[in-house]
């Protein structure tokens, strides 16, 4: 049995165009060829691979044969590739990046993220993303050391030389407790109560902000790396602490969790930057996820007139 020949792109080009147009006819008009040419690629590409691809006998309209219909889907799939193949050569010719790195906050509320990242998939389809979700210091360090070439940090940039900046909207933090936890079941704090309890406190896995706290209030702490555990150990009652509202919106109205009105800390201001490294400025990709970030925050109230974290 002899192995099947190789098929050039354009023969792939026009059996696919004749499936979608149903004729040869009309594959012509589609690819701007005459019909001959048509019926000279087909011969060709049959005679490649040893197979009869349409039934032309009997009928007006050239039918796939088994075979035919066997290798459409493989016939798809290469012309995809091949589109897509062009349109990265083409992004990247006119100065489009291959891929964005992108480190966000896990203070950001998810769902502006994922609206932005939608809106970045349909714009950019050929340029793929490495998105990376850090705490504190982290996303910092991620676009100093150039794991990600952009990120939204919380507010432990100013004054970093290396980096520039833009302001990209903020979000509110409070207090909150299981309503099973000493604090939540008070009906009103004493100043300085919240010393008395274990704070769970978000961790930073790198040495940008190491050492330092934002918002703890308490000697007695837990420290997590992960705001999702966090999140869920507060909901068991193992202490108190301060969340992102959004995360935690849904708690509070079905009373899982209380927000505590404590005269230490009633809740503060974080606000989000978009940061990149000021040797290596953001491509047209970058830069238009930077602007979306940008747009979206100037929405973003001032928290009942909270402080800055």
């Amino acid at each position: 049995m002899a192995d099947p020949g190789l098929p050039t792109f354009d023969q792939l080009r026009i059996f696919l165009a004749i499936v979608d147009t149903g004729s040869f006819a009309a594959a012509g008009r589609r690819l701007n060829r005459a019909v001959s040419v048509i019926s000279y690629g087909i011969a060709n590409l049959e005679t490649q691979l040893g197979l009869a691809l349409f039934d032309r006998e009997g009928t007006r309209r050239p039918q796939l044969t088994e075979a035919g219909r066997a290798l459409l889907a493989e016939a798809r799939g290469i012309a995809q590739g091949f589109d897509g193949l062009r349109a990265k050569a083409k992004g990247l010719l006119g100065g489009l990046e291959a891929e964005v790195g992108l480190a966000v906050d896990v203070m950001f509320p998810s769902a502006r993220a994922a609206k932005v990242l939608r809106l970045f998939a349909a714009e950019f389809p050929t340029v793929q993303l490495r998105l990376h979700v850090e705490a504190l210091g982290a996303v910092a360090a991620m676009v100093i050391d150039q794991a990600a070439v952009i990120g939204i940090s919380g507010p432990f940039v100013t004054g970093v030389a290396d980096l520039d900046s833009c302001l990209a909207g903020s979000t509110v933090l409070v207090p909150v407790a299981s309503p099973d936890h000493p604090l939540g079941s008070m009906t009103q704090i004493a100043p300085g109560a919240g010393r008395d309890y274990t704070q769970l406190v978000l961790s930073d896995r790198s040495s940008f902000t190491k050492g330092q706290d934002f918002a703890v209030i308490s000697a007695k702490t837990w420290r997590l790396a992960d705001l999702g555990a966090k999140h869920a150990l507060l909901k068991e009652g193992i202490g108190w602490g301060n969340m992102p509202l959004p995360m935690v919106v849904d708690d509070l109205a079905a009373g899982r969790l209380v927000r505590l009105a404590m005269p230490d800390f009633t809740g503060g201001i974080f606000r989000f930057a978009g940061i990149w490294r000021r040797d290596t400025p953001p491509g047209p990709a970058a830069r238009w996820l930077l602007d979306q970030f940008t747009a979206l925050g100037l929405s973003d109230g001032n928290g009942d007139h909270l402080a800055d974290v």
